[in-house]
């Protein structure tokens, strides 16, 4: 008696949940770029720079984790 063994849908399985992953890591990392990249500008801002936006240094956090993540 003969068995076979499909192997090529494990391995096509396998390399679309890795590819996945790769592309979902990149997402995450420019995401995580622009967070820094706005938070680093907005704090070099001068207090009343942030007051022309209308900002407070308490709200830059926020303000760039809306940018990035929204």
């Amino acid at each position: 008696m003969a068995h076979v063994t499909n192997t090529s849908y494990s391995q096509t399985g396998l390399f679309h949940r890795v590819t996945g992953l790769i592309a979902d890591l990149k997402q995450r990392y420019a995401a995580y770029r622009v967070y820094r990249t706005t938070l680093r500008e907005l704090q070099q801002l001068s207090t009343r720079e942030l007051a022309d936006l209308g900002l407070s240094r308490s709200e830059i956090r926020r303000v760039a984790y809306h940018a990035a993540y929204h």
